[in-house]
């Protein structure tokens, strides 16, 4: 061996002591979860179905708020800003779980999804959200569009390389 081969090699017990290293930051790596493989569509459709119950529910929050202050569920000038952060706000969640989960473009996906099922419900059913059935519309719908927005995203991908 010559001399500039062995500047260019690590001792072995150095070797050993980054690989120690590595293994116990791959331990303590936060956000991640062991768990049992699941098939990305259960996972997509699960992800979607909760943020759809988010959306709901931050609305409702907004519209009680708005009852609380201005003594009516008409939130006025406010309505806007809080139909935005209450997408903002859902998309961000579906990011961090899909993220958590491992999943492949997990910001892109909610983006899509959420984006997707707000174009869909201001399109079609807009006169229909003081319905019961709403409730469990726009879950459904989101979980749908969770799926679309992943399969869009993978023919993105096929279509970039």
């Amino acid at each position: 061996m010559s001399q500039e081969d062995d500047g260019d090699r690590m001792p072995d017990d150095l070797e050993a002591v980054l690989e120690a290293a590595d293994d116990e930051a791959e331990e303590e790596r936060p956000g991640r979860y062991d768990a049992p493989p699941l098939p990305p569509g259960l996972i997509l459709a699960v992800v979607g179905l909760l943020c759809g119950f988010a959306t709901i529910a931050l609305v409702w929050l907004s519209e009680r708020g708005c009852e609380r202050f201005r003594d009516t569920t008409n939130c006025g000038a406010l309505g806007l800003p809080l139909l935005i952060l209450i997408v903002v706000v859902t998309m961000v969640l579906g990011g961090t779980a899909l993220s958590r989960l491992a999943m492949p473009h997990p910001k892109l996906i909610p983006f899509l999804g959420v984006a997707f099922m707000v174009a869909l419900v201001v399109a079609f059913l807009t006169g229909h959200l003081d319905s019961p059935w709403i409730l469990a519309v726009v879950p459904v719908l989101t979980a749908v569009t969770f799926l679309l927005a992943n399969l869009l995203a993978r023919l993105l991908e096929r279509a970039d390389a």
